[in-house]
C-alpha cells in the first residue's frame, strides 16, 4: 500500500478525486490547507497560490503510479490546479474503533 498525497490549488479537489478514482482509488480524504507563499509569489515562473487542498488516499502501488502520471498530465504545474503529487510507503495500517461511553 502507498499513501498518495496530491496538493493542488483550492477548488480543484473534486476533479482530482475523480482522476484518482478513474485510476483505481476507492476513496480519498480532502484536507483544506494554506501554503506559506504570499499571494504574489512565483516559483519557476508559476504563480503560487497560498490556498491549497490536499487529497490523501491509500492505494495499491500500481494505482499510485498511474495516478501520479494522470495528475502530471491533467492537473500538473502547467495547469491552473498546479498539482504536486507524491506517494510514500505504508508499512502498517489498522482501523481504530473508538468506544464512546453512553450516558443516561
Amino acid at each position: 500500500m502507498k499513501a498518495l498525497f496530491i496538493i493542488i490549488n483550492a477548488g480543484f479537489a473534486e476533479d482530482i478525486v475523480e482522476i484518482a478514482r478513474s485510476c483505481g482509488a476507492r476513496g480519498a480524504t480532502v484536507i483544506n490547507a494554506r501554503g506559506t507563499a504570499t499571494s504574489d509569489d512565483t516559483f519557476l515562473g508559476i504563480h503560487v497560490s497560498p490556498e491549497k487542498e490536499i487529497v490523501l488516499s491509500l492505494v495499491e502501488e500500481e494505482v499510485a503510479e498511474k495516478t501520479v502520471e494522470m495528475i502530471e498530465k491533467l492537473a500538473g504545474n502547467k495547469t491552473s490546479a498546479n498539482g504536486i503529487c507524491f506517494y510514500l510507503p505504508v508499512d502498517l495500517m489498522t482501523n481504530i474503533n473508538a468506544k464512546v461511553p453512553v450516558t443516561k
